[in-house]
């Protein structure tokens, strides 16, 4: 197979932890060649633009891009670069997993958790925003319709049907947000029907949020709507350690973007000691979506080996004392054994 993805190394930490994954991906022996574009802080000072066109351009030549972390100004209305790109290529399904990793300060062990979140509605479409002249009321609608309600929770079954998963969880607030929540809610049900041999579920998020942080384990698939699985896939990733081992996948008909969901951590950029694992994890996750699930699992594998039986190599955060090149390499060296 030979396949050209767009590639954006990010801000940061970002072209460190890209380079270790590439390298990755190349000991693989996946076809893949790269298209470089760039986006964020290192697009504007080279072009001006947060999200060039170019780099626009080539997500949609090649349909499938691998995103480092990216930096959106604070303040002078810019806009966040990854909402940017979920409505800009409608990539309405955000799939978060959570899987328990050796060695990590987690509380839990054995978490293999999916949250798939509506990526592209509800409460983050930012309609109707308004605030009172007098400062003192501030009104923001949410918006949940059929179609989008549809998509997702029909993605999360298939997901759970392709993967070998038992047991989908829509969750939501339809007691008290009697419409948004209420139309999920019902659309989540009709569709369930479809699937009898996937056992489903419905929980009020207060009491998913409660349910996950003392039995995890009674969780499998998560599909909620955007504001909810944004806080929930953000737990999740607590669960298991942090969002140094949370990768995010970005689906939609035409394109699909994976992506580190940790920020750019400025902070630790150009030291060497970024962990990988996020981007590495979001890579495995775009095998799989490319059809090379063998190679996916093998990153995975690879990934269990190094932090299983070479803890020198990976990085402080998860008490290491390697270096971003060293956890490559030796995750390198495993993938080519």
């Amino acid at each position: 197979m030979s396949k050209t993805i767009a590639v954006i190394p990010g801000d940061g930490i970002g072209p460190e932890i890209m380079k270790a994954t590439l390298r990755v991906l190349d000991a693989l022996d996946c076809g893949l060649s790269y298209e470089f574009v760039d986006a964020g802080m290192v697009a504007l000072e080279k072009s001006g633009d947060l999200l060039p066109q170019p780099t626009l351009d080539a997500i949609a030549k090649h349909k499938v891009a691998l995103k480092g972390p990216l930096t959106t100004p604070v303040g002078g209305g810019f806009t966040s670069i990854n909402v940017t790109l979920r409505r800009h290529f409608d990539l309405y399904a955000n799939v978060r997993p959570a899987i328990s990793f050796p060695g990590t300060k987690s509380r839990f062990e054995n978490i293999d958790i999916i949250t798939v979140r509506e990526n592209t509605e509800g409460a983050y479409l930012s309609e109707g925003q308004t605030l009172s002249e007098d400062g003192e009321t501030a009104i923001s609608m949410v918006r949940n319709t059929r179609k989008g309600s549809s998509r997702i929770v029909r993605y999360a079954f298939e997901l759970a049907v392709k993967k070998g998963r038992k047991k989908v969880t829509a969750v939501h607030k339809a007691n008290i947000i009697k419409t948004a929540s209420g139309l999920f809610l019902n659309v989540a049900r009709e569709i369930a029907k479809e699937y009898p041999q996937i056992e489903f579920n419905e929980m009020i998020v207060d009491n998913a949020c409660m349910q996950l942080v003392m039995k995890p384990e009674q969780f499998d698939v998560i599909v909620t709507t955007n504001l909810f699985g944004d806080i929930l896939s953000d737990l999740c990733a607590g669960l298991v350690g942090g969002l140094g081992l949370a990768p995010g996948d970005n689906i939609g008909t035409e394109a699909a973007i994976f992506e580190a969901v940790h920020g750019s951590a400025p902070d630790i950029a150009g030291k060497g000691i970024a962990n990988p694992c996020a981007l590495l994890l979001a890579a495995a996750d775009m095998l799989d979506h490319l059809g090379m699930v063998d190679k996916g699992d093998k990153v995975r594998n690879a990934i269990r080996d190094v932090m299983t039986n070479d803890r020198d190599s990976v990085t402080p955060d998860i008490g290491g004392k390697g270096t971003t090149d060293t956890f490559g390499d030796a995750i390198v060296k495993r993938v080519r054994a």
